[in-house]
C-alpha cells in the first residue's frame, strides 16, 4: 500500500495537464476513517479548477526497490569510438536474474544506462524489454555522444529492471563503472565481460547536496461556511509562494513547477500543480491550492506532499520535496513510509492545526523523498 522509490532515480513521463477548468471527483480515503468526500480547488493566474469524485484508490508505482532479490549477472562491453566521439555500450545479455513472477519463475527484463553524475544532461538509454525469461539476450549498442575528456569524469551506471504489464518497474540489480580510472587503451577492456549485479546504494553526495528551499504558507479552515446547521468538513489551504536556490541539472537550464498530493491518496485526481516557471533558480509561483473534506481527526492521518520538478521535453526530473504532517509513521492505523516529516515540517503542520483560520508561513529546505507514483 505504501511502498515507494527514490525520486532521484525517477524520470516521470510528461503527463501534466493544461491549466483549464475541469470537474471530477475523488476520495482521500482508503480506510473508513478518512474524509468521506474530499474536493480540491486550485488557483493560479486567475485560473481555477475544481475536482471532486468518489471511489477507492490503489497506488501504482514507477519503480520498486527492495521487493525482489538482487541476483545474477550482466554481460557487456564498453568502447570509446574516437572518429565518432561516442561511447558505445554493448549490452549482450543477462543470466540468472531474480524472478518477478515467482509462480512462473520469469521476469520481463530490460537494461537502463546513465552517465553519472549529470544524468539529466546525457539522458537515459535503455534496451528493449525481453519478455518471460531470467536469461535475456539483448545484443544492443547504447550510444552516448560525448567528448572523451568529459567522459573521464563520469561513471557508467547500468541497471536491470522488470517491467510488468501495468508499466511498473522493479529493480533487479545494477553495475557501476568509474570511467575516470578505466584503462581505455587496454584491448582486454573492449571485450565482453560478465559483471555480478549489485543492490542499489543511494549516492551519499546526492542525499546531502543542497536542493534549495520552498517558501510557503498553510491555513486550516475548520468551518468554511459559518452558520450552517449541518456539520461541515474543513479545508486545508496551501499557498506555494516561491522556491529559492533550486539545483541546476541541465547546465544553466531550468523550467520548474510544483506538484501537490494529499497522502494517502496518490490518485491522479488528487494531484494539483503550479504552472512551470522557466529560466530561474528562484521561481515565484504564488499558487494557492485548497483541499476540502478534512475533519479534525483527519489532520492526524494525512500528509501534504509537495514536490518540485524540472520539466524538460517529455520528462520531469525530481529536484526536491517536502512532506508536511505529524510524521508519526502511521496513517489510519497502518504503518506507512511516507509519514516521515522532518522536525521543521512537523512544526509547520502543528502551528497550522493549532491556529485555525490563520496563515502560517515558513521557508523549508527541500529534500530527497521516496515518492509513490500516482495511480491512474
Amino acid at each position: 500500500m505504501s511502498k515507494s522509490v527514490p525520486a532521484f532515480l525517477q524520470d516521470e513521463s510528461d503527463d501534466r495537464e493544461t491549466d483549464t477548468a475541469s470537474e471530477s471527483s475523488y476520495q482521500l480515503s482508503r480506510h473508513k476513517k478518512s474524509p468521506s468526500s474530499l474536493t480540491n480547488l486550485s488557483s493560479s493566474s486567475g485560473m481555477t479548477s475544481l475536482s471532486s469524485v468518489s471511489g477507492s484508490v490503489m497506488s501504482v508505482y514507477s519503480g520498486d526497490f527492495g521487493n525482489l532479490e538482487v541476483k545474477g549477472n550482466i554481460q557487456f562491453a564498453i568502447e570509446y569510438v574516437e572518429s565518432l566521439k561516442e561511447l558505445h555500450v554493448f549490452v549482450a545479455q543477462c543470466k540468472d536474474l531474480a524472478a518477478a513472477d515467482v509462480k512462473k519463475q520469469r521476469s520481463d527484463p530490460y537494461v537502463k544506462a546513465y552517465l553519472l553524475p549529470d544524468k539529466g544532461k546525457m539522458g537515459k538509454k535503455k534496451t528493449l524489454v525481453v519478455k518471460k525469461t531470467l536469461n535475456p539476450v539483448y545484443n544492443e549498442i547504447l550510444r552516448y555522444k560525448i567528448e572523451k575528456q568529459i567522459l573521464k569524469t563520469q561513471k557508467l551506471n547500468l541497471s536491470v529492471w522488470h517491467r510488468d504489464s501495468f508499466k511498473r518497474n522493479s529493480f533487479l540489480g545494477e553495475v557501476e563503472l568509474d570511467l575516470e580510472t578505466w584503462d581505455w587503451d587496454n584491448k582486454q577492456n573492449k571485450q565482453l565481460r560478465w559483471y555480478p549485479l549489485k543492490r542499489k546504494t543511494a549516492p551519499v553526495a546526492l542525499e546531502a547536496e543542497n536542493r534549495g528551499d520552498m517558501k510557503l504558507a498553510l491555513q486550516y479552515v475548520p468551518e468554511p461556511v459559518p452558520g450552517k446547521k449541518l456539520p461541515t468538513t474543513g479545508e486545508v489551504h496551501i499557498w506555494v509562494k516561491e522556491c529559492l536556490d533550486l539545483p541546476l541539472l541541465r547546465g544553466s537550464h531550468l523550467n520548474s513547477f510544483v506538484k501537490c498530493t494529499i497522502l494517502p491518496d496518490t490518485s491522479r485526481k488528487s494531484r494539483q500543480k503550479t504552472r512551470a516557471v522557466g529560466k530561474t533558480t528562484n521561481p515565484i509561483f504564488n499558487h494557492t491550492m485548497v483541499y476540502d473534506g478534512f475533519r479534525p481527526e483527519d489532520l492526524m492521518e494525512a500528509c501534504v506532499e509537495l514536490t518540485v520538478w524540472d520539466h524538460y521535453k517529455l520528462t520531469n526530473q525530481f529536484l526536491g520535496g517536502l512532506r508536511i504532517g505529524f510524521g508519526t509513521g502511521k496513517s489510519y492505523g497502518t504503518e506507512v513510509d511516507w509519514m516521515d516529516s522532518t522536525s521543521e515540517e512537523v512544526a509547520l503542520w502543528e502551528k497550522m492545526v493549532n491556529s485555525p483560520n490563520t496563515w502560517i508561513e515558513a521557508t523549508l529546505p527541500l529534500r530527497m523523498l521516496l515518492i509513490a507514483k500516482i495511480s491512474k
